[in-house]
């Protein structure tokens, strides 16, 4: 009853694999050609309109917006025009932009989106965000810095520095496309990557975790996902690597998930001088999941769950049904 009360609040699609190609009752609505009275034509502006905290939906019609967007308003869910729910294949809404971290003032500034701390209980479904700038530079397609922030069917492009999951908070990930070569998701958030695709542009780390302490919480869980090269990349045998420590005790683990021949044996690499990071694998297969090579490796008997990474009231504000 609460999490069907929930849903209803926060107007999260109920059916996964069916068309969202019309805005829900009292959505704010962006169209950037043919907009009517009332609606927005870029998401900046459907953003700035936004006040309080009361939970709102914004629903955006299909286009490329070049534009960065700056979210802060809590109790949001942002949904994109699509004819697949269920996947980030049929994403029709682009939110792109060209940035780097060295022009704009730092990572998080260079965001295309920018998911800020205020920004809690946010779902995002189905678009596209992208970071165009490309080799030399950090450059963030998005960046959450929020707690209780949701990702389904997304698809987030860059190269270097790509998603910025920081904060000490939880988010969640579900059926999304990240791409990039070096560090492309990185930060201190705990979240749960669930049946996503990693797609390596380049070689060089998937993971660079932030955890700084013994105490901290920070977590990176990819579970029931799958690695592999993005299009058009070069061959990238043995030039992958899962993860390597951007501060001291980096922890993230990868579990019943596909990893293949791109990923070198050892698995880690050096980032942060004399850290003692935490990598774990279990349940994996594919050319790349043997652990016989690995370094700093800390074996774990079991997966983890989502209560463990994203504490026991996790079922009350992820999208369980994705």
């Amino acid at each position: 009853m609460l999490r069907t009360a929930l849903l209803c609040l926060l107007s999260i699609p109920a059916a996964l694999g069916v068309s969202r190609t019309a805005p829900p009752a009292g959505a704010i609505v962006v169209r950037q050609t043919g907009a009517t009275a009332g609606q927005f034509t870029t998401i900046s502006a459907a953003m700035a309109s936004l006040s309080g905290t009361a939970p709102a939906t914004v629903f955006i019609f299909p286009g490329t917006y070049t534009e960065q967007v700056v979210i802060a308003h809590p109790n949001l869910t942002i949904m994109g025009s699509t004819t697949d729910t269920g996947s980030y294949k049929q994403n029709t809404v682009t939110i792109t932009n060209n940035l780097n971290a060295q022009d704009a003032g730092s990572d998080d500034m260079s965001a295309t989106v920018r998911a800020t701390k205020p920004a809690s209980n946010l779902r995002i479904y189905n678009v596209n965000i992208a970071n165009t700038y490309g080799v030399g530079r950090q450059a963030v397609a998005l960046s959450a810095k929020g707690t209780r922030q949701g990702f389904y069917g997304l698809s987030i492009t860059g190269y270097q520095d790509t998603l910025y999951a920081d904060v000490t908070g939880v988010q969640y990930y579900s059926n999304c496309y990240i791409q990039g070569a070096v560090d492309y998701i990185f930060g201190a958030a705990s979240a749960w990557f669930g049946e996503c695709t990693l797609a390596s542009n380049g070689g060089g780390a998937i993971t660079a975790n932030s955890r700084d302490s013994t105490t901290d919480t920070s977590y990176y869980v990819i579970d029931s996902s799958t690695i592999t090269s993005a299009p058009g990349a070069p061959s990238l045998v043995g030039k992958v690597y899962l993860g390597r420590p951007w501060r001291m005790y980096a922890r993230v683990v990868f579990q019943n998930s596909v990893l293949p021949n791109l990923i070198n044996p050892i698995g880690y690499t050096t980032l942060a001088a004399g850290a003692t990071p935490i990598y774990s694998e279990i349940g994996n297969t594919g050319a790349g999941a043997s652990t016989s090579q690995r370094v700093t490796y800390t074996p774990i008997s079991a997966p983890l769950t989502h209560a463990q990474v994203l504490g026991a009231d996790y079922a009350t504000w992820i999208d369980g049904s994705f």
